[in-house]
């Protein structure tokens, strides 16, 4: 028992001790964004890499959930003779959960994995500490661009999954179930706010931030060579992933 009870104790000071970490992390990102000088050059860098290079498996992800969606809606709304309501249940699902989650996710486990590489090798390889050595902070280099990249171009790629969503389960609603075209726009455009689309993009702008600071942590801190650039990288997209989960409830509490 009293084994036990150590080992339970040991988790938990670890436990607090790595959110600690972490939000100094992140006030030490947030003090760099407003200093000089400002690396552009990596910023766009790292906004190719966030946002461009991560269109193919948004659009892909995007356009079958929408799909599914709307298949699914479809048959059990047929139960109740509401089949009208499947353009909007698809499209406030998309704008409101769906897009910035599925988005989320997807970006966590390529960039957020590809943060935490590069820096963990950065780090074994103590190309960190020679920036130090070269008088350049290693977070305003290394860390800012790839933060301000997150937040800029999450929600743009959440902006285009609920587009390519919608037209996913329009394709499927009008042309596959032969839904009346008209009613299945209609009911879309009625029942959709500009307060659902806002708080998408509002979450996906915090999804963004999450990715890059776990990852970026992760990558940052890493100890014990390659194998500790493994770890680093698995625990970037385990903890990106659980805590964009853990966010989006809270964010949906607030905004809804």
């Amino acid at each position: 028992m009293t084994r036990y009870l150590d080992w339970l104790g040991r988790r938990i000071t670890f436990l607090i001790q790595e959110m600690g970490q972490v939000m100094i992390f992140f006030m030490q990102t947030i003090r760099w964004v407003f200093r000089r000088p400002v690396y552009m050059r990596n910023l766009f860098k790292q906004m190719e890499a966030v946002g461009v290079n991560s269109i193919p498996v948004v659009l892909i992800t995007a356009t079958f959930t929408g799909m599914v969606l709307a298949l699914q809606s479809y048959t059990g709304f047929k139960r109740f003779n509401a089949e009208s309501l499947v353009g909007s249940v698809v499209a406030l699902s998309m704008t409101r959960e769906l897009g910035p989650v599925l988005t989320g996710l997807m970006v966590a486990g390529r960039v957020g994995a590809s943060m935490a590489a590069e820096l963990g090798t950065m780090r074994v390889t103590e190309q960190i500490d020679a920036l130090t050595t070269l008088a350049t902070n290693p977070i305003k280099y290394l860390v800012v661009p790839r933060f301000l990249a997150g937040l800029i171009m999450m929600p743009l790629l959440c902006i285009l999954a609920d587009m390519v969503g919608i037209v996913g389960g329009y394709f499927v609603g009008v042309k596959v179930l032969h839904a009346n075209p008209n009613v299945y726009i209609r009911r879309t455009i009625d029942y959709l706010e500009l307060n659902d689309i806002y708080s998408g993009i509002l979450k996906a702008a915090v999804f963004g931030c999450i990715i890059a600071i776990i990852g970026c942590y992760k990558g940052f801190y890493t100890e014990g060579g390659a194998e500790g650039v493994g770890k680093a990288t698995t625990g970037a997209v385990v903890i990106a992933c659980m805590m964009i989960l853990i966010a989006d409830y809270f964010l949906t509490a607030i905004l809804f």
